[in-house]
């Protein structure tokens, strides 16, 4: 599929043409650049090229932290293709982000369950309960009806559950209306 240039007239105070030869908010643009460099020796203004917004590619967290990393080195591309792994495939979404711009992917979150404890979830300490104490705090099994806790100490990430060793536990995954 080719994609055709779009073609506008517009002037120095960055009004449009429209094809009634009236400068304002609206645009008329066609494909016909040879139209719209008569209109503008006729009518003012200068040819302009309409160009649609390449799509941002989607990253994740790692992933976005080399094209970060790359646009403070001298040499961004030899950085995001050392940073990569062997496939010319992730060196090329890179370079795509690098020059077009990227979202980071939404991490999943699971609600992970409590074997042989029906309606039973694993809930991590809140960050309150932790205040001023070490960090070895493991997750406990807390009854999600009873619990007056936030739904987010709920929701660990595949990284949090690795963490805690609760890989092997029945997970469900909680999309994100439901956040």
């Amino acid at each position: 599929m080719s994609e055709e240039k779009l073609y506008a007239v517009k002037n120095d105070e960055g009004q449009w043409a429209d094809s009634g030869h009236n400068f304002g908010s609206g645009a008329w643009a066609t494909t016909s650049k040879a139209e719209h460099e008569e209109y503008a020796k006729h009518y003012g203004g200068h040819v302009v090229t309409l160009v649609e917004e390449p799509e941002k590619v989607v990253l994740s967290k790692e992933q976005a932290k080399i094209v970060e990393v790359a646009r403070d080195d001298e040499y961004p591309a030899t950085y995001i293709s050392a940073y990569t792994d062997a496939s010319n495939a992730e060196e090329s979404l890179l370079m795509n982000a690098y020059v077009n711009g990227y979202t980071v992917a939404k991490e999943k979150k699971y609600n992970v369950k409590v074997p042989y404890a029906e309606g039973w979830h694993f809930q991590k300490y809140s960050p309150e309960s932790k205040r001023g104490l070490h960090n070895n705090w493991i997750p406990f099994p807390a009854k999600d009806v009873d619990s007056n806790m936030s739904k987010d100490l709920f929701l660990f990430t595949k990284s949090e559950i690795e963490h805690y060793g609760l890989q092997d536990c029945e997970k469900e995954e909680v999309t994100e209306d439901a956040d």
